[in-house]
């Protein structure tokens, strides 16, 4: 009879557990999720503008694909530095700073008219959305226990694949209907209206978002401890000098920054070119081009989630990782097989997408469990700035090769090599290391 009782007594108290953090993810993801989409809402937009703004503004695949890396340039070089901002100025302020700034920059690629201008702002985008992904990621690492992450991060990240089911739709329709108004180019529109999102949400975020669970009107002070009592780590403050070096001297934290860098060549391949391999199968519509281009993430938003709940409830992250990835690089090496049928083509990105996109909850995961209080966010930004140093690569290199042999079958068979090894990469982590 003891042992029912203590069985039933922790039963209500996991319940009631549940309950507060269900509460507390749909008071805090839905701004944050959508501050996510808004960001690759940016990132799709200008795949889709490619298509009409080369001959506009007399660029090459390669100015293009060195264009898009540059983007890159500005991200890795401030991404530290950004998330040590935010850990002074505080998580709400800082986020919304870079929602607000970067859709200004954003919004300013309207009015280009030259290589250059198109160069120098994809830099200050870079250094204004810097540190957005792992500033929130550090900032859910403050609400939710190791158990829960996977499942919030999913719902956080789902923005990445949702960007393109209604970027690639919207895109094309904002193209096709708004070419020509007050003189404009309908990529000129594009970009106005897609900027319009991330200073809107920036704003919500500054006035409705919470600093920290101690701040949130919406939970007592019982909640606050339970929260604590489930995520101790979080706590511990750690100097800005000892959080950097901490974050610099694990070895682990740069080996996650490579497998995501590997990740990503892959993942930006996929959302970069896809509307240019469609348009090569013969696709001339954008808005058609745009509809097909949102079934693979369709399929990727399904399996982030169902792999990030499997993650959590099974406690286990190294096979919910290496699986979905090892499947999305052999999809993706099939891409180039599949030239002259649209069908084949679409079904290899989907699966490809599946698993990459659907590995990334329980993988982002691990370096908040590898580091402690203030250095879990120098870590976070650490791994990222490591792994978009290759998103460089995969926009400058694919658009190389375009443009000198006018395919790209070599590139995705190399980018999917690297995604393969990466995901083998991980089995070096040691299981403790997961927990």
């Amino acid at each position: 009879m003891q042992n029912t009782a203590v069985y039933e007594q922790e039963a209500c108290s996991d319940q009631k557990q549940d309950r507060l953090y269900a509460k507390m993810a749909q008071r805090i993801l839905p701004l944050l999720f959508l501050g996510f989409l808004a960001s690759y809402l940016d990132r799709v937009n200008v795949g889709y503008a490619k298509l009409r703004m080369l001959s506009d503004l007399g660029m090459s695949e390669a100015a293009y694909g060195l264009g898009i890396g540059l983007f890159f340039l500005g991200y890795i070089l401030c991404e530290v530095p950004s998330n040590l901002f935010l850990v002074k100025f505080g998580a709400r302020n800082w986020i919304a700073r870079i929602l607000i700034t970067w859709g200004l920059c954003s919004g300013a690629m309207m009015f280009v008219h030259t290589p250059t201008q198109f160069y120098v702002l994809r830099v200050l985008l870079g250094i204004a959305e810097a540190g957005f992904m792992p500033g929130v990621l550090y900032y859910l690492a403050v609400w939710f226990p190791p158990h829960y992450r996977s499942k919030v991060t999913a719902v956080f990240m789902a923005g990445i694949p949702l960007a393109s089911v209604i970027g690639g739709p919207l895109s094309g329709w904002l193209m096709q209907s708004l070419n020509g108004v007050g003189g404009y180019e309908g990529w000129r529109w594009l970009f106005f209206w897609e900027a319009a999102p991330p200073v809107v949400i920036g704003i919500a975020v500054f006035l409705m978002l919470p600093a920290s669970p101690e701040k949130a009107s919406w939970l007592n002070k019982q909640d606050v401890d339970t929260l604590y009592a489930a995520n101790p780590a979080i706590l511990e403050k750690v100097s800005m000098t000892s959080s950097i070096v901490a974050a610099f001297r694990n070895p682990w934290v740069w080996l996650l920054g490579v497998v995501d860098g590997t990740l990503l060549l892959g993942l930006y391949t996929i959302a970069f070119w896809t509307p240019s391999l469609l348009h090569d199968e013969g696709i001339r519509s954008t808005l058609e081009i745009g509809c097909l281009s949102a079934i693979p993430q369709i399929g990727a938003v399904i399996s982030m989630f169902v792999i990030g709940r499997s993650s959590d409830k099974h406690g286990e992250r190294r096979w919910h990782i290496v699986l979905p990835i090892l499947f999305g690089s052999l999809s993706m090496a099939c891409i180039p097989f599949c030239a002259g049928n649209i069908a084949m083509t679409i079904a290899c990105i989907t699966v490809a997408n599946m698993g990459i996109l659907g590995a990334l909850p329980p993988f982002w995961v691990l370096p908040s469990l590898m580091l402690k209080g203030n250095s879990a966010a120098v870590g976070l930004a650490l791994a990222g700035s490591v792994a978009n140093i290759a998103g460089f690569f995969a926009t400058a290199l694919v658009g190389y090769a375009r443009s000198m042999t006018g395919g790209m079958a070599g590139v995705i068979w190399l980018f999917a090599a690297m995604v393969f090894l990466g995901s083998i990469s991980v089995l070096l982590i040691p299981k403790e290391k997961m927990k």
